[in-house]
């Protein structure tokens, strides 16, 4: 389980116990609505704190995706450029030896 849905259980789990506690708590009206109102907001800066952790984890993943990426291409590039230059170099030995003239050799 990633740490994130660990996180978002825990935190509704807390609510909806804080909630289940405040319910049956004998309070008035007035007091049971405000700590509600509390435990909302507490809840909701919570997830806000969460939700921007894994928005800081996310662009730090894909940072460090992109360079592996250009390294990658960096590399393959640089191997095509050499099998080119290799390939150049193979072609124009061929060209060179094909057109030597043939020796012949005395009997």
């Amino acid at each position: 389980m990633s740490k994130g849905k660990l996180a978002i259980g825990a935190v509704f789990g807390a609510v909806a116990g804080f909630v289940t506690g405040v319910l049956l708590a004998p309070k008035s009206g007035k007091e049971t609505r405000e700590d509600i109102k509390g435990a909302a907001l507490k809840t909701k800066n919570n997830v806000v704190d969460e939700a921007e952790k894994a928005k800081d984890f996310a662009e730090e993943k894909v940072k460090q995706v992109r360079n592996k990426a250009e390294n990658v291409v960096d590399d393959v590039t640089d191997k095509a450029t050499e099998l080119k230059n290799r390939a150049e170099q193979a072609v124009e030995g061929a060209k060179k030896g094909f057109n030597k003239k043939p020796t012949t050799k005395k009997k």
